[in-house]
């Protein structure tokens, strides 16, 4: 089977506009995407000096993509309080999702959704759970599996970095086709919002 490597971050506004994209990969069945987190930005609260950057690059991000990044997103990020932001506990909910059963790019899309719409606060571990039981997991076992599940996700972070400094990879999303031991960059930007094209891409590519 082809493989895509796909390396990014759930609290990356760009991944964030590929999603798309990375629904259409998920529905080719001659396609196994393999997920590089990168743990871009450990728990810590951003700077308000630096907020009026990021509704500004969300706005890039929408008009070339076409996501809609929400009301209550964009007021937690412009408002007076805390706007704290962490890949590594979402990153744990990604994983845990996945070994409770939940496709990983169904988990990494609710958790996309939860964040950049919804303007929940996944710093949170209460508000992880409350998402994953919304999507039919059980709470006390996602509670015991988020528990443990810190080392696991240090350990593929790790990883994942260890691969971007072979590959020289700076920057996510990165997304790179494995066929016959070969690798390709997949030039994913030039299809934000065109997800018919990105189709007919990938099946020249496959």
């Amino acid at each position: 089977m082809v493989k895509v490597h796909y390396f990014f971050d759930p609290m990356c506004g760009w991944c964030y506009g590929a999603s798309s994209l990375v629904s259409v990969l998920a529905d080719m069945p001659e396609l196994e995407i393999i997920y590089h987190p990168g743990g871009m930005i450990p728990k810590r609260a951003i700077d308000p000096s630096f907020r009026q950057h990021i509704l500004q690059a969300d706005g890039q991000i929408a008009n070339m993509t076409k996501v809609h990044f929400g009301d209550a997103y964009k007021a937690r990020v412009a408002g007076a309080g805390d706007f704290i932001v962490d890949s590594y506990s979402t990153t744990r909910a990604f994983l845990v999702g996945q070994e409770m059963g939940i496709e990983a790019h169904f988990m990494l899309a609710a958790i996309q959704k939860a964040h950049y719409q919804d303007g929940k606060h996944l710093d949170e571990l209460d508000a992880l759970a409350e998402l994953a039981v919304s999507m039919g997991l059980d709470k006390a076992t996602w509670n015991e599996k988020m528990a443990d599940s810190e080392a696991s996700m240090l350990n593929q972070v790790e990883e994942s970095h260890r691969l971007m400094g072979k590959l020289r990879i700076s920057g996510y999303p990165t997304m790179i086709i494995e066929r016959n031991d070969q690798l390709t960059w997949l030039e994913h930007s030039k299809y934000y919002g065109r997800t018919a094209e990105w189709e007919r891409y990938l099946a020249e590519l496959v």
